[in-house]
């Protein structure tokens, strides 16, 4: 498990541009956020805010045009600082579900001894036992998400970053994943960033949650959520009026916010 010092996060007037010229378009910002370690931060705006920019952004996957990111004081590096789970599995369809894993596991240069019982201990963690010799087409779309997980956990990095994973996904499906989720991170211990247009969704995930104004993305509303994160059933969580009450504030904020 990664230190609770690692996931802390500093985004300091961030903006970012695409294109040049007459062509640029600002996706993002100007955006200030500080988010403590072992945080569960859902960003939630509609479609084109510029969440998935900042996601990115986060993974080191790209730079921001103007300000600065850091993670744990650094800036972040491609696949060392987060492990990220995409809208799509994006999987490798030649290799079996304990493969996609290994692979995982072997650039996270975890040694080749541990390997097999690291897998099936990913495998455990998102209800996934007994699977590492299906082939992926064999498996339902959720079921490859989990796999995705697994494979996003397999590095000991700071950051877990999870772009709409769950949008393609029927509701039964996407409300069990939300469950996996919520509990995995917290098992983990890692400071999670979730991307989300659904305000159900950030409700039910956040330990805190950010609306996003329509482009350039901004902050329009940022509040800590304050319900019960472990012991309580999920079922009961999503009945209680204190549910219901935070999903229409953020439900109100993401529509204001995207007019």
């Amino acid at each position: 498990m990664p230190s609770t010092n690692d996931g802390a996060i500093r985004i300091d007037s961030v903006s970012h541009h695409y294109g040049s010229g007459g062509a640029e378009v600002t996706a993002l910002g100007p955006v200030d956020l500080t988010v403590d370690p072992g945080s569960f931060l859902v960003l939630v705006g509609a479609s084109g805010c510029g969440k998935s920019t900042l996601l990115r952004l986060l993974a080191g996957f790209e730079e921001p045009s103007q300000g600065s990111v850091q993670v744990a004081g650094a800036r972040p590096t491609p696949g060392v600082t987060a492990g990220v789970v995409f809208q799509q599995p994006r999987l490798f369809p030649w290799r079996t579900v304990g493969g996609n894993v290994d692979m995982a596991l072997r650039y996270a240069k975890v040694p080749r001894d541990k390997r097999i019982e690291r897998r099936e201990e990913l495998l455990g963690r998102v209800g996934l036992e007994g699977t590492a010799d299906r082939r992926i087409w064999e498996i339902s779309g959720g079921q490859q998400q989990r796999v995705a997980i697994a494979r996003a956990l397999a590095a000991e990095t700071p950051l877990f970053l999870l772009d709409e994973p769950f949008a393609a996904l029927d509701a039964l499906t996407r409300e069990r994943l939300q469950e996996d989720v919520r509990q995995v991170s917290a098992e983990s211990g890692r400071t999670t960033v979730f991307v989300t247009h659904s305000a159900d969704e950030a409700a039910f995930l956040g330990s805190r949650i950010v609306v996003l104004t329509r482009r350039p993305g901004q902050v329009a509303l940022d509040i800590p959520v304050d319900l019960p994160r472990t012991g309580v059933d999920p079922d009961e969580l999503r009945r209680s009026p204190e549910y219901g009450q935070l999903r229409a504030e953020v439900g109100r904020a993401v529509k204001a916010a995207a007019a």
